[in-house]
């Protein structure tokens, strides 16, 4: 499931808030990836780069990126979309996998102008991955924002990338395609419609409560009260903890949120299950090339007492950069 939601005015600065909702944990650990880093397609290898921009993500069971914000101010969040259809594989055009979909556009630009713009020029395939775990194959979509307010969502259907690309496209949830989710918003009270601002966990519900509160939020005073209000609205939007339904597998809860302040560069994370909220300052990190990539583990110690809080910037652990899941041989 999930929800994303930009706030582009808090006092200056442009903050984006998600919830990560998933059926079961995601073993999610925050990393560090510095510049100059080589990468390829986890496909073919056909299509490589190094990256020019150095980035923080949370990750997926340590091999794909599903959240995370680059030093340029460019965010990237994987949400669940049922509908999406990558189409069959076309080995003539570039193709990028879908656990290093989101890395790809952090890694090489600094806009949202410019990575829409690529998508469109580049006609590239997604490559869908099973879980190594489960076998279950996930179906998402992509959204981005940046540092001036930008954003674009894109989804894979009928086998082609649609990318809607407007900054008044603040809110993204999952289910119908975001077209479809447009519309239904216009039949709500206070955006066209009549029908009351609805109350379920249904996505197109979630779309319409977060575009509501986000558009109702009090000027900030400082930086602290501005994650404080985007927090408040993408909890609004959070799924409860449920009990599990054979029917209705595909039910979520929400497992973490992120705050990510694309102009004042810091990342804030929020577990569910854990009691501390823990931040990163982008001033705090080496980004440059041949700096040592990092690993926050937050598997590790969630009590109390010795869980990760606060600042976090100084204590992301040397270590190989993550290793993304790759289409087998």
């Amino acid at each position: 499931m999930c929800t994303r939601v930009i706030w582009p005015d808090a006092a200056g600065a442009v903050l984006v808030g998600r919830n990560m909702d998933y059926h079961r944990d995601t073993g999610t650990n925050l990393w560090l990836l510095p510049q100059g880093i080589e990468r390829n397609d986890g496909v073919s290898g056909s299509l490589s780069w190094t990256a020019e921009y150095g980035s923080v993500v949370a990750g997926a069971f340590d091999m794909m990126s599903v959240d995370g914000m680059n030093e340029a101010g460019l965010a990237g969040h994987i949400l669940w979309l049922a509908e999406s259809d990558y189409g069959s594989r076309d080995t003539s055009k570039p193709s990028l996998s879908m656990a290093i979909w989101l890395q790809y556009f952090l890694d090489n630009f600094a806009t949202v102008a410019d990575a829409a713009a690529w998508i469109v020029d580049s006609d590239v395939q997604v490559v869908p991955l099973g879980d190594p775990a489960t076998g279950e194959v996930p179906a998402v979509h992509l959204a981005l924002d940046d540092a001036t307010g930008d954003s674009a969502i894109i989804e894979y259907l009928d086998g082609k990338a649609t990318v809607w690309h407007d900054r008044d496209y603040r809110v993204m949830t999952n289910s119908p395609s975001f077209d479809k989710q447009i519309e239904l918003l216009k039949e709500v009270d206070g955006f066209g419609g009549t029908k009351p601002l609805p109350g379920t966990t249904l996505a197109s519900d979630r779309f319409a409560r977060a575009a509501y509160y986000v558009g109702r939020l009090p000027e900030p005073k400082s930086e602290v009260e501005a994650v404080a209000g985007m927090f408040s609205v993408i909890r609004n939007a959070a799924q409860p903890f449920r009990i599990p339904d054979p029917d209705k597998p595909y039910a979520s809860q929400t497992i973490w949120q992120t705050v990510s302040d694309l102009t004042n560069k810091r990342y804030v994370f929020d577990s569910t299950t854990r009691p501390n909220v823990l931040w990163v300052d982008f001033d705090k990190l080496d980004f440059s090339v041949g700096a040592q990539a990092g690993k926050l583990d937050l598997m590790g110690d969630t009590s109390l007492e010795g869980g990760l809080a606060g600042n976090v910037s100084r204590r992301f652990e040397e270590t190989p950069p993550m290793q993304f899941l790759t289409l087998p041989a």
